[in-house]
């Protein structure tokens, strides 16, 4: 069988950067499972899944458009600290999720100034250049319950 719409497929693999560091990996564990056709992953690796099969190996780099996007400097803004209401220590690196127009949001502090809190809403790998190496683990088709939530379930059914 081969990758297609709609199937569900199990990869190995590991993401590095531009500086061959291992940002994940599956490694070890068990593999990635996604709804393939989903948008579940990335769309540039996706693609570059397409039409293989079960065992297939593959090392492609993903450019940061085909990825997590550009960075949106719409995305970055100073904010007052006073907004982190209950949060004793400001510290770059924290997350939080945030409430926005098109839903919630997870939010990076980037710098922190005294009471002004810059905060990035970016996706924290966007801008990145992402290099892959993947094995085909499995393929099978998608239940029609899969298709309809458009993701993959456990055993156990929808999580």
């Amino acid at each position: 069988m081969q990758i297609a719409n709609n199937t569900v497929v199990s990869i190995h693999y590991t993401l590095k950067d531009d500086a061959g560091v291992v940002i994940d990996s599956s490694e070890g564990a068990e593999p990635l499972v996604y709804l393939h056709g989903a948008q579940n992953i990335i769309p540039g690796l996706e693609k570059e899944l397409e039409g293989k099969t079960t065992g297939d190996t593959l090392q492609v780099t993903i450019e940061a458009a085909d990825a997590y996007g550009e960075v949106n400097e719409n995305l970055i803004q100073t904010v007052p600290s006073n907004l982190f209401q209950g949060v004793d220590k400001l510290e770059v690196g924290m997350q939080f999720q945030a409430e926005t127009p098109d839903g919630t949001q997870v939010i990076t502090i980037a710098a922190v100034n005294g009471d002004d809190i810059t905060i990035d809403g970016n996706h924290p790998l966007a801008g990145e250049r992402l290099h892959f190496n993947v094995e085909v683990a499995d393929i099978r088709e998608a239940t029609a319950e899969e298709l309809e939530h458009g993701h993959v379930h456990s055993g156990e059914g929808c999580h």
